[in-house]
């Protein structure tokens, strides 16, 4: 008896027939399933910068967050079901001024500022935020074990327009 089965996620499966005595069967190991876990198409994180419409201000506190959270996936490895948890654990900012901030929060829209920054010069930039994931298997609904490793997923850079303003004093009656 021949079973075909792809041993990781994005890999051409192989086929298994009966073995010789004394041969060695493959078996799900974690570090197949971090493998698993590697190949995913995980998605990127969405940043969103406040304030809205592409255009802020320079030396002004503009705000930057993702809406990325848990999510799960299950994939079929060797013939056994593996649940997988996975959660955003890390975040690179990125502002395209270069400079860059590193957190394990996903930012948080107005009012409250979490994650700012103050472009000192007018000009185009191109900010993006790259998600760093983690995750946990569990095989055929058993114990809950980490993953070995993360994932980065690189996010896609947003059309930034940095401006200066003038003050303008207005008289009132």
């Amino acid at each position: 008896m021949c079973v075909r089965t792809a041993l990781a996620v994005g890999q051409e499966p192989a086929t298994f027939c009966d073995l010789p005595p004394g041969a060695i069967a493959p078996t799900l190991t974690p570090g197949l399933i971090a493998t698993a876990f590697r190949n995913l198409p995980l998605p990127p994180s969405v940043l969103i910068v406040q304030p809205p419409g592409g255009k802020t201000l320079v030396n002004f506190a503009t705000n930057f967050y993702t809406e990325s959270g848990p999510f799960t996936r299950t994939v079929t490895l060797l013939g056994k079901r593996v649940d997988l948890r996975i959660w955003p654990s890390r975040f690179g900012w990125e502002f395209g001024d270069g400079e860059s901030l590193a957190s394990t929060s996903a930012g948080s829209p107005f009012p409250d500022l979490e994650i700012t920054h103050g472009y000192l010069r007018a000009g185009h930039v191109g900010p993006r935020v790259d998600t760093t994931y983690a995750a946990q298997f569990s095989v055929d609904g058993g114990p809950w074990r980490d993953v070995d490793g993360t994932v980065t997923i690189p996010g896609a850079p947003v059309d930034l327009r940095v401006v200066t303003a003038s003050p303008i004093l207005v008289g009132y009656r």
